[in-house]
C-alpha cells in the first residue's frame, strides 16, 4: 500500500471509530492539503485554516507557559472542529457534530494523529541517494566558461571592472 492510500485509510478508520465525525483532513504544517475524508466543504480551505488554528493555539499555549499544544478545539453551535499535531510536519483536523462524545473523539484522534504523523514523516524523509550529494573530483577541470570576447560589447570597462550596459 502506498503512502497516500495508507493516509486515506487511516482517515477512514478514524471516521468509522467516531460515528459523529463528519470529516477529517490531514494537512502539512504549511497549510497544504495532504489527504482528506471530507464529504462536504473545501478540504483545501480546511487544511489552510487548520495550520493557522494550530499555529495560534501553539502561540497561546507558549504565551501561557503551558508547553507545546496537544490539540485545539473550536465549539460552534452545530458541532466541533478539533485540530491535533500529527508528527513533526502534519496536522489532523477532525470535524464532528454537536452530539459528539469529545472524550472518545480526543482518544481516537490523538492515536490516529500519531499514526498519520509517523506515516507522513516517514514519507518525507529523503532517500539516501538524494540526501548525500555526489562527490566531485577535485582535479577535474571546471565547467566551460564564456570567454570575454563572447560577452556583449560594453559590459567590460577599460578599468577591468564590470559596468551596467546602459552606462558607457
Amino acid at each position: 500500500m502506498n503512502t497516500d492510500a495508507a493516509l486515506l485509510a487511516e482517515l477512514h478508520r478514524l471516521r468509522r471509530a467516531v460515528p459523529e465525525m463528519t470529516g477529517a483532513v490531514l494537512a502539512a504544517v504549511d497549510g497544504l492539503l495532504v489527504a482528506s475524508d471530507l464529504p462536504t466543504g473545501d478540504p483545501h480551505h480546511v487544511a489552510a485554516l487548520s495550520a493557522a488554528s494550530l499555529g495560534i493555539a501553539g502561540r497561546f499555549a507558549g504565551l501561557a507557559g503551558h508547553g507545546p499544544v496537544r490539540e485545539s478545539v473550536v465549539r460552534g453551535a452545530d458541532g466541533y472542529v478539533a485540530t491535533y499535531p500529527a508528527g513533526a510536519e502534519a496536522i489532523l483536523t477532525a470535524i464532528a457534530g454537536a452530539g459528539a462524545d469529545l472524550a472518545r473523539l480526543h482518544a481516537e484522534a490523538r492515536s490516529a494523529a500519531q499514526r498519520l504523523g509517523a506515516l507522513w514523516d516517514a514519507a518525507r524523509q529523503p532517500d539516501v541517494a538524494t540526501a548525500i550529494p555526489p562527490t566531485t573530483d577535485p582535479t577535474a577541470p571546471l565547467t566551460t566558461r564564456t570567454p570575454m570576447a563572447a560577452l556583449p560589447t560594453g559590459l567590460w570597462s577599460e578599468t577591468d571592472r564590470w559596468r551596467s550596459p546602459d552606462r558607457r
